[in-house]
Protein backbone atom coordinates (compact mmCIF):
# COMPACT_ATOMS: atom_id res chain seq x y z
CA UNK A 1 0.00 0.00 0.00
CA UNK A 2 1.54 3.48 -1.39
CA UNK A 3 2.05 5.73 1.59
CA UNK A 4 2.66 8.73 -0.01
CA UNK A 5 2.92 10.71 -3.34
CA UNK A 6 6.15 9.97 -4.86
CA UNK A 7 5.53 7.15 -6.69
CA UNK A 8 2.44 9.40 -8.63
CA UNK A 9 4.50 12.36 -9.08
CA UNK A 10 7.60 9.83 -11.09
CA UNK A 11 4.51 7.95 -13.16
CA UNK A 12 2.10 10.47 -14.03
CA UNK A 13 0.27 8.19 -16.88
CA UNK A 14 -3.58 7.97 -16.20
CA UNK A 15 -4.24 5.25 -13.94
CA UNK A 16 -8.26 4.23 -14.12
CA UNK A 17 -10.36 3.29 -11.85
CA UNK A 18 -14.24 2.47 -11.15
CA UNK A 19 -16.74 4.08 -8.16
CA UNK A 20 -17.09 1.71 -5.73
CA UNK A 21 -19.55 2.95 -3.80
CA UNK A 22 -21.28 6.45 -3.13
CA UNK A 23 -22.35 7.61 0.57
CA UNK A 24 -22.67 11.36 0.21
CA UNK A 25 -19.87 13.87 -0.60
CA UNK A 26 -17.90 10.36 0.34
CA UNK A 27 -16.55 8.45 -2.82
CA UNK A 28 -14.99 4.89 -2.92
CA UNK A 29 -13.20 4.42 -5.65
CA UNK A 30 -11.34 0.66 -6.41
CA UNK A 31 -8.04 0.93 -8.77
CA UNK A 32 -6.45 -2.79 -10.88
CA UNK A 33 -3.26 -1.28 -10.82
CA UNK A 34 -1.11 1.67 -9.20
CA UNK A 35 -3.08 4.15 -6.62
CA UNK A 36 -3.10 7.43 -6.84
CA UNK A 37 -1.50 9.47 -4.21
CA UNK A 38 -3.26 11.61 -1.30
CA UNK A 39 -4.55 14.61 -2.14
CA UNK A 40 -4.61 13.97 -5.69
CA UNK A 41 -7.42 14.90 -7.90
CA UNK A 42 -9.47 12.12 -9.79
CA UNK A 43 -12.30 13.11 -12.41
CA UNK A 44 -15.65 11.14 -12.95
CA UNK A 45 -15.93 10.05 -16.79
CA UNK A 46 -19.57 9.92 -17.17
CA UNK A 47 -22.05 12.46 -18.30
CA UNK A 48 -21.72 14.77 -15.06
CA UNK A 49 -18.64 16.79 -14.08
CA UNK A 50 -17.47 15.24 -10.74
CA UNK A 51 -14.09 16.41 -8.84
CA UNK A 52 -12.66 14.21 -6.42
CA UNK A 53 -9.98 14.70 -3.87
CA UNK A 54 -8.51 11.17 -2.48
CA UNK A 55 -8.68 11.64 1.12
CA UNK A 56 -7.61 7.79 2.67
CA UNK A 57 -6.77 4.67 1.42
CA UNK A 58 -8.43 1.67 2.62
CA UNK A 59 -6.72 -1.16 1.06
CA UNK A 60 -4.50 -2.27 -2.01
CA UNK A 61 -6.89 -1.52 -4.37
CA UNK A 62 -9.28 1.15 -2.96
CA UNK A 63 -9.06 4.83 -2.07
CA UNK A 64 -11.82 6.87 -0.36
CA UNK A 65 -12.11 10.06 -1.81
CA UNK A 66 -14.44 13.51 -1.17
CA UNK A 67 -16.30 14.77 -3.73
CA UNK A 68 -16.30 18.78 -4.80
CA UNK A 69 -19.35 18.49 -7.10
CA UNK A 70 -23.02 17.23 -5.92
CA UNK A 71 -22.66 12.98 -5.98
CA UNK A 72 -26.48 13.13 -7.06
CA UNK A 73 -27.12 10.68 -10.39
CA UNK A 74 -23.10 9.00 -9.78
CA UNK A 75 -23.39 5.15 -10.33
CA UNK A 76 -21.37 2.44 -9.34
CA UNK A 77 -19.46 1.53 -11.73
CA UNK A 78 -18.48 4.95 -13.49
CA UNK A 79 -14.88 5.05 -14.42
CA UNK A 80 -12.55 7.09 -13.00
CA UNK A 81 -8.95 8.57 -14.25
CA UNK A 82 -6.46 10.10 -11.96
CA UNK A 83 -4.93 13.12 -12.67
CA UNK A 84 -1.74 12.52 -11.76
CA UNK A 85 -1.77 15.60 -9.98
CA UNK A 86 -3.29 18.33 -7.04
CA UNK A 87 -5.94 20.28 -7.62
CA UNK A 88 -4.91 23.67 -8.96
CA UNK A 89 -5.81 27.15 -9.28
CA UNK A 90 -4.96 30.04 -12.25
CA UNK A 91 -2.38 32.61 -10.80
CA UNK A 92 -1.14 36.11 -11.34
CA UNK A 93 -2.32 39.42 -13.25
CA UNK A 94 -5.16 37.52 -15.29
CA UNK A 95 -7.25 36.99 -12.03
CA UNK A 96 -6.92 40.75 -10.40
CA UNK A 97 -10.81 42.22 -10.13
CA UNK A 98 -11.94 38.60 -10.67
CA UNK A 99 -13.92 36.47 -8.84
CA UNK A 100 -13.71 32.83 -9.00
CA UNK A 101 -14.46 29.46 -7.42
CA UNK A 102 -11.68 26.95 -6.02
CA UNK A 103 -11.65 24.94 -9.57
CA UNK A 104 -10.48 28.63 -11.08
CA UNK A 105 -13.51 29.02 -12.92
CA UNK A 106 -15.11 32.51 -13.09
CA UNK A 107 -18.40 33.80 -11.56
CA UNK A 108 -18.35 36.92 -11.80
CA UNK A 109 -20.56 36.88 -14.93
CA UNK A 110 -17.26 37.96 -17.87
CA UNK A 111 -15.42 36.42 -19.66
CA UNK A 112 -13.70 33.05 -18.46
CA UNK A 113 -9.54 33.21 -17.98
CA UNK A 114 -7.39 31.77 -20.43
CA UNK A 115 -7.05 28.38 -20.70
CA UNK A 116 -2.96 28.16 -21.17
CA UNK A 117 -2.95 30.80 -18.24
CA UNK A 118 -0.23 30.09 -15.36
CA UNK A 119 -1.39 27.78 -12.20
CA UNK A 120 0.03 26.98 -8.75
CA UNK A 121 -1.71 24.01 -6.58
CA UNK A 122 -3.37 24.01 -3.85
CA UNK A 123 -1.59 21.43 -1.49
CA UNK A 124 1.95 23.57 -1.57
CA UNK A 125 4.42 22.84 1.94
CA UNK A 126 4.94 26.28 3.78
CA UNK A 127 8.43 28.12 3.75
CA UNK A 128 10.88 27.06 5.16
CA UNK A 129 12.18 28.90 8.39
CA UNK A 130 15.49 29.68 6.41
CA UNK A 131 13.29 31.02 4.30
CA UNK A 132 11.17 33.20 6.09
CA UNK A 133 11.39 36.96 6.77
CA UNK A 134 11.06 37.17 11.04
CA UNK A 135 11.28 40.53 11.47
CA UNK A 136 8.68 42.48 14.05
CA UNK A 137 7.60 45.04 11.73
CA UNK A 138 3.82 47.16 12.43
CA UNK A 139 1.71 46.98 8.92
CA UNK A 140 0.50 50.48 8.93
CA UNK A 141 -3.84 50.44 7.70
CA UNK A 142 -4.18 54.23 7.75
CA UNK A 143 -7.08 53.60 10.31
CA UNK A 144 -6.66 55.54 13.50
CA UNK A 145 -7.81 53.38 16.36
CA UNK A 146 -6.11 50.30 14.71
CA UNK A 147 -2.81 51.40 14.25
CA UNK A 148 -2.78 53.13 17.80
CA UNK A 149 -4.33 50.54 19.91
CA UNK A 150 -4.03 47.44 17.93
CA UNK A 151 -1.30 47.67 15.64
CA UNK A 152 -1.65 44.61 13.16
CA UNK A 153 1.93 42.46 12.33
CA UNK A 154 3.13 42.60 8.57
CA UNK A 155 3.33 39.00 8.10
CA UNK A 156 0.89 38.52 10.90
CA UNK A 157 -2.45 37.07 11.83
CA UNK A 158 -5.26 39.20 13.22
CA UNK A 159 -8.87 38.14 14.41
CA UNK A 160 -11.84 40.14 12.98
CA UNK A 161 -14.94 39.56 15.54
CA UNK A 162 -17.75 41.10 14.66
CA UNK A 163 -21.85 40.24 13.80
CA UNK A 164 -23.92 41.64 11.19
CA UNK A 165 -24.59 45.46 10.70
CA UNK A 166 -21.44 46.66 12.47
CA UNK A 167 -19.37 47.15 9.75
CA UNK A 168 -17.09 44.62 9.47
CA UNK A 169 -17.71 44.50 5.33
CA UNK A 170 -16.60 48.36 5.28
CA UNK A 171 -13.31 47.71 7.56
CA UNK A 172 -12.40 44.96 5.25
CA UNK A 173 -13.07 47.23 2.03
CA UNK A 174 -10.75 49.71 3.49
CA UNK A 175 -8.04 47.54 4.32
CA UNK A 176 -8.21 46.81 0.76
CA UNK A 177 -7.78 50.38 -0.50
CA UNK A 178 -5.16 51.23 1.76
CA UNK A 179 -3.08 48.46 1.05
CA UNK A 180 -3.57 49.41 -2.53
CA UNK A 181 -2.91 52.59 -1.53
CA UNK A 182 -0.24 52.61 1.07
CA UNK A 183 1.76 49.48 -0.06
CA UNK A 184 0.85 49.01 -3.59
CA UNK A 185 0.23 45.55 -2.67
CA UNK A 186 -2.33 43.12 -3.61
CA UNK A 187 -5.68 42.08 -1.44
CA UNK A 188 -6.79 38.36 -2.03
CA UNK A 189 -10.38 37.69 -0.33
CA UNK A 190 -11.73 34.00 0.36
CA UNK A 191 -14.98 33.93 1.41
CA UNK A 192 -15.37 30.02 3.04
CA UNK A 193 -19.08 29.30 3.17
CA UNK A 194 -20.61 32.68 2.71
CA UNK A 195 -23.65 33.36 1.68
CA UNK A 196 -24.36 34.11 -1.82
CA UNK A 197 -26.11 37.36 -0.98
CA UNK A 198 -23.06 38.65 0.73
CA UNK A 199 -20.29 37.11 -1.82
CA UNK A 200 -22.50 39.39 -4.32
CA UNK A 201 -22.76 42.61 -1.99
CA UNK A 202 -18.72 42.45 -1.35
CA UNK A 203 -18.39 42.43 -5.20
CA UNK A 204 -20.65 45.75 -5.85
CA UNK A 205 -19.16 47.21 -3.04
CA UNK A 206 -15.70 46.78 -3.84
CA UNK A 207 -16.65 47.66 -7.51
CA UNK A 208 -17.77 51.04 -6.44
CA UNK A 209 -15.20 51.60 -4.18
CA UNK A 210 -12.41 51.36 -7.00
CA UNK A 211 -10.84 49.03 -5.28
CA UNK A 212 -11.38 45.44 -7.14
CA UNK A 213 -8.89 45.94 -9.72
CA UNK A 214 -6.15 45.24 -7.48
CA UNK A 215 -8.31 42.34 -5.17
CA UNK A 216 -8.85 38.56 -6.09
CA UNK A 217 -12.23 36.88 -4.73
CA UNK A 218 -12.45 33.66 -4.30
CA UNK A 219 -15.23 31.87 -2.61
CA UNK A 220 -16.76 28.78 -1.44
CA UNK A 221 -20.07 29.32 -0.72
CA UNK A 222 -22.68 27.84 1.68
CA UNK A 223 -24.12 25.67 -0.51
CA UNK A 224 -21.51 23.80 -2.35
CA UNK A 225 -20.33 20.43 -0.97
CA UNK A 226 -18.03 20.36 2.07
CA UNK A 227 -14.85 19.31 0.25
CA UNK A 228 -15.15 23.09 -1.88
CA UNK A 229 -15.10 24.80 1.67
CA UNK A 230 -13.03 22.86 2.95
CA UNK A 231 -9.90 23.34 0.65
CA UNK A 232 -11.11 27.25 -0.54
CA UNK A 233 -8.52 28.82 1.77
CA UNK A 234 -5.80 26.37 0.12
CA UNK A 235 -7.39 27.70 -3.25
CA UNK A 236 -6.66 31.59 -1.77
CA UNK A 237 -2.90 30.59 -0.34
CA UNK A 238 -2.15 29.47 -3.50
CA UNK A 239 -2.73 32.23 -5.29
CA UNK A 240 -1.67 34.83 -2.45
CA UNK A 241 1.80 33.09 -2.62
CA UNK A 242 1.89 33.32 -6.21
CA UNK A 243 1.83 37.10 -5.60
CA UNK A 244 4.42 37.01 -2.89
CA UNK A 245 6.96 34.69 -4.18
CA UNK A 246 6.68 35.41 -7.90
CA UNK A 247 5.48 39.42 -8.30
CA UNK A 248 7.16 40.32 -4.85
CA UNK A 249 4.64 42.56 -3.79
CA UNK A 250 2.94 42.95 -0.39
CA UNK A 251 0.11 40.92 0.38
CA UNK A 252 -3.42 41.08 2.36
CA UNK A 253 -5.49 38.11 2.75
CA UNK A 254 -8.88 38.44 4.16
CA UNK A 255 -9.99 34.85 5.01
CA UNK A 256 -14.17 34.76 5.72
CA UNK A 257 -14.89 33.19 8.24
CA UNK A 258 -12.05 30.53 9.77
CA UNK A 259 -14.44 28.96 11.28
CA UNK A 260 -16.47 27.04 8.12
CA UNK A 261 -12.92 25.94 7.20
CA UNK A 262 -13.04 24.18 10.82
CA UNK A 263 -16.65 23.38 10.25
CA UNK A 264 -16.05 22.24 6.77
CA UNK A 265 -13.40 19.71 8.03
CA UNK A 266 -15.45 18.50 10.82
CA UNK A 267 -18.31 17.69 8.12
CA UNK A 268 -15.34 16.15 5.52
CA UNK A 269 -14.26 13.95 8.81
CA UNK A 270 -17.63 12.65 9.87
CA UNK A 271 -18.35 11.76 6.51
CA UNK A 272 -15.09 9.88 6.03
CA UNK A 273 -16.28 7.82 9.56
CA UNK A 274 -13.76 8.92 11.49
CA UNK A 275 -14.06 9.02 15.52
CA UNK A 276 -14.78 12.47 16.66
CA UNK A 277 -12.61 14.26 19.06
CA UNK A 278 -13.88 16.76 22.07
CA UNK A 279 -16.98 18.76 21.52
CA UNK A 280 -17.42 16.79 18.44
CA UNK A 281 -14.92 17.83 16.20
CA UNK A 282 -12.14 16.17 14.53
CA UNK A 283 -9.31 14.88 15.78
CA UNK A 284 -7.03 16.47 12.93
CA UNK A 285 -8.55 20.15 13.67
CA UNK A 286 -5.49 21.22 15.17
CA UNK A 287 -3.04 19.77 12.27
CA UNK A 288 -5.66 21.22 10.12
CA UNK A 289 -5.67 24.24 10.89
CA UNK A 290 -1.92 24.62 11.25
CA UNK A 291 -1.42 23.46 7.78
CA UNK A 292 -3.65 26.45 6.35
CA UNK A 293 -2.01 28.86 9.05
CA UNK A 294 1.27 28.15 8.43
CA UNK A 295 1.58 28.85 4.99
CA UNK A 296 0.38 32.54 5.65
CA UNK A 297 4.17 34.55 6.34
CA UNK A 298 7.01 36.85 4.91
CA UNK A 299 9.37 36.12 3.03
CA UNK A 300 12.14 38.45 1.90
CA UNK A 301 11.12 39.20 -1.59
CA UNK A 302 6.99 40.13 -0.32
CA UNK A 303 4.72 39.96 3.11
CA UNK A 304 1.41 38.29 3.71
CA UNK A 305 -0.50 39.59 6.28
CA UNK A 306 -3.90 37.94 7.05
CA UNK A 307 -6.99 39.29 8.72
CA UNK A 308 -9.63 36.36 9.37
CA UNK A 309 -13.04 36.86 10.59
CA UNK A 310 -13.79 34.83 13.33
CA UNK A 311 -17.27 33.41 14.91
CA UNK A 312 -17.18 31.99 18.79
CA UNK A 313 -19.77 29.16 18.72
CA UNK A 314 -22.02 30.62 21.35
CA UNK A 315 -19.70 33.20 22.93
CA UNK A 316 -17.73 30.18 24.68
CA UNK A 317 -14.37 30.90 23.81
CA UNK A 318 -12.85 27.78 25.67
CA UNK A 319 -14.38 26.33 22.60
CA UNK A 320 -11.77 24.01 20.49
CA UNK A 321 -12.60 25.91 17.42
CA UNK A 322 -11.66 29.01 19.25
CA UNK A 323 -8.56 28.19 21.34
CA UNK A 324 -6.69 26.59 18.57
CA UNK A 325 -7.82 29.87 15.70
CA UNK A 326 -6.22 32.08 18.67
CA UNK A 327 -3.37 30.37 18.53
CA UNK A 328 -2.06 31.53 15.56
CA UNK A 329 -3.39 35.32 15.99
CA UNK A 330 -1.14 38.16 16.70
CA UNK A 331 -4.24 40.68 17.07
CA UNK A 332 -7.68 40.49 17.94
CA UNK A 333 -10.22 43.15 16.50
CA UNK A 334 -13.37 43.47 18.33
CA UNK A 335 -16.30 45.59 16.49
CA UNK A 336 -19.24 46.66 18.95
CA UNK A 337 -22.54 46.99 18.27
CA UNK A 338 -22.70 49.24 20.95
CA UNK A 339 -20.48 51.93 19.53
CA UNK A 340 -21.95 51.12 15.91
CA UNK A 341 -25.44 52.10 17.72
CA UNK A 342 -23.57 55.20 18.92
CA UNK A 343 -22.34 56.66 15.65
CA UNK A 344 -18.36 55.60 16.18
CA UNK A 345 -17.08 53.73 13.10
CA UNK A 346 -15.12 51.90 12.50
CA UNK A 347 -16.70 50.72 15.86
CA UNK A 348 -14.04 48.99 16.68
CA UNK A 349 -13.96 48.07 20.79
CA UNK A 350 -10.73 50.02 22.16
CA UNK A 351 -10.87 48.02 25.47
CA UNK A 352 -11.90 44.14 24.04
CA UNK A 353 -9.41 44.59 21.46
CA UNK A 354 -5.80 43.50 22.00
CA UNK A 355 -2.66 43.34 19.94
CA UNK A 356 0.93 41.00 20.27
CA UNK A 357 2.96 44.24 19.11
CA UNK A 358 1.37 46.81 21.26
CA UNK A 359 4.83 46.49 23.26
CA UNK A 360 7.65 49.22 23.47
CA UNK A 361 10.54 47.56 22.04
CA UNK A 362 8.17 47.06 18.66
CA UNK A 363 6.08 49.83 18.48
CA UNK A 364 8.48 52.35 20.03
CA UNK A 365 8.38 54.18 23.73
CA UNK A 366 6.06 57.27 22.50
CA UNK A 367 3.25 55.06 20.71
CA UNK A 368 3.44 52.41 23.71
CA UNK A 369 2.73 55.40 26.51
CA UNK A 370 0.18 57.43 24.35
CA UNK A 371 -1.68 53.96 23.48
CA UNK A 372 -1.67 52.87 27.14
CA UNK A 373 -2.66 56.89 28.41
CA UNK A 374 -5.50 56.52 25.99
CA UNK A 375 -6.72 52.99 26.52
CA UNK A 376 -6.79 53.96 30.68
CA UNK A 377 -8.22 57.23 30.35
CA UNK A 378 -11.46 55.25 28.07
CA UNK A 379 -11.21 52.36 30.59
CA UNK A 380 -12.05 54.87 33.67
CA UNK A 381 -14.70 56.67 31.40
CA UNK A 382 -16.35 53.22 30.75
CA UNK A 383 -16.70 53.02 34.47
CA UNK A 384 -17.79 56.33 35.63
CA UNK A 385 -20.75 55.46 32.62
CA UNK A 386 -23.47 54.62 35.21
CA UNK A 387 -22.75 57.24 37.86
CA UNK A 388 -23.03 59.82 35.20
CA UNK A 389 -26.54 58.07 34.42
CA UNK A 390 -27.74 58.32 37.49
CA UNK A 391 -26.35 60.97 39.62
CA UNK A 392 -24.91 63.33 36.22
CA UNK A 393 -21.72 64.68 35.52
CA UNK A 394 -21.78 67.42 38.19
CA UNK A 395 -21.67 65.12 40.89
CA UNK A 396 -18.30 63.25 39.60
CA UNK A 397 -14.75 64.73 41.13
CA UNK A 398 -12.60 67.52 39.28
CA UNK A 399 -10.50 65.00 38.18
CA UNK A 400 -13.34 62.27 36.88
CA UNK A 401 -14.70 64.96 34.74
CA UNK A 402 -11.47 66.01 33.06
CA UNK A 403 -10.97 61.99 32.43
CA UNK A 404 -14.59 62.04 30.80
CA UNK A 405 -13.74 65.42 28.80
CA UNK A 406 -10.47 63.97 27.70
CA UNK A 407 -12.40 60.78 26.89
CA UNK A 408 -15.44 61.64 25.03
CA UNK A 409 -12.76 63.89 22.64
CA UNK A 410 -10.63 60.87 22.13
CA UNK A 411 -13.57 58.90 21.22
CA UNK A 412 -14.61 60.99 18.23
CA UNK A 413 -11.19 61.55 17.22
CA UNK A 414 -10.88 57.92 16.67
CA UNK A 415 -13.37 58.28 14.01
CA UNK A 416 -12.65 58.29 10.65
CA UNK A 417 -14.35 59.12 7.31
CA UNK A 418 -13.55 55.92 4.99
CA UNK A 419 -12.73 56.01 1.26
CA UNK A 420 -15.34 53.20 0.53
CA UNK A 421 -17.95 54.96 2.00
CA UNK A 422 -17.83 58.69 0.09
CA UNK A 423 -20.74 57.93 -1.80
CA UNK A 424 -23.01 57.12 1.78
CA UNK A 425 -21.58 59.70 3.84
CA UNK A 426 -20.60 62.51 1.63
CA UNK A 427 -17.34 62.83 3.84
CA UNK A 428 -14.01 62.73 1.99
CA UNK A 429 -12.24 59.66 2.78
CA UNK A 430 -9.04 60.12 5.48
CA UNK A 431 -6.09 58.17 5.57
CA UNK A 432 -4.09 59.01 8.47
CA UNK A 433 -0.42 58.40 9.22
CA UNK A 434 0.77 56.54 12.26
CA UNK A 435 2.38 60.20 13.50
CA UNK A 436 -0.82 62.01 13.03
CA UNK A 437 -2.53 59.90 14.70
CA UNK A 438 -0.10 60.14 17.91
CA UNK A 439 0.56 63.86 17.57
CA UNK A 440 -3.62 63.77 17.71
CA UNK A 441 -4.17 62.01 20.87
CA UNK A 442 -0.90 63.28 22.75
CA UNK A 443 -2.82 67.12 22.13
CA UNK A 444 -5.98 65.86 23.69
CA UNK A 445 -4.56 64.23 26.62
CA UNK A 446 -2.87 67.15 27.50
CA UNK A 447 -6.45 68.97 27.35
CA UNK A 448 -5.57 71.21 24.23
CA UNK A 449 -8.86 70.69 22.82
CA UNK A 450 -10.54 70.99 26.10
CA UNK A 451 -12.18 73.84 25.79
CA UNK A 452 -13.22 72.95 21.64
CA UNK A 453 -16.35 71.84 20.95
CA UNK A 454 -16.29 67.38 20.90
CA UNK A 455 -18.04 67.55 17.13
CA UNK A 456 -15.46 69.33 15.94
CA UNK A 457 -13.45 66.00 16.71
CA UNK A 458 -15.69 63.83 14.79
CA UNK A 459 -15.19 62.22 11.82
CA UNK A 460 -12.11 64.04 11.08
CA UNK A 461 -8.85 62.73 9.63
CA UNK A 462 -5.53 64.34 11.29
CA UNK A 463 -6.11 66.68 14.56
CA UNK A 464 -5.40 69.69 12.41
CA UNK A 465 -8.90 69.41 10.90
CA UNK A 466 -10.41 70.49 14.18
CA UNK A 467 -8.56 73.26 13.95
CA UNK A 468 -9.95 74.93 10.49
Amino acid sequence: MPTSNQAARENPETVGGRVKSVRGSVVDVTFTGRLPGINQMLRVESGQEIVLEVAAYLNETDVRCIAFHTTEGLERGAPVSDSGAFLSVPVGDAVLGRMINVFGQVIDGKAPLAANGETRPLHRNPLHLSQRDVSSDVFETGIKIIDLLVPLERGGKAGLFGGAGVGKTVVITELIHNMVGHYRGVSVFCGIGERCREAEELYRTMDEADVLKDAVLIFGQMNEPPGVRFRVGHAALSVAEYFRDESRRDVLLLIDNIFRFIQAGSEVSGLMGRIPSRVGYQSTLATELAELEERICNSAGGSMTSIQAVYVPADDFTDPAATHVFGHLSASLVLSRKRASQGFYPAVDPLASRSKMLNAAVVGERHYAIATEVRRVLAEYDELQDIIAMLGLEELSENDRATVNRARRLERFLTQPFVTTEHFTGRKGQLVSLRDTLDGCERILADEFAEMSEQSLYMIGAIDGAEK
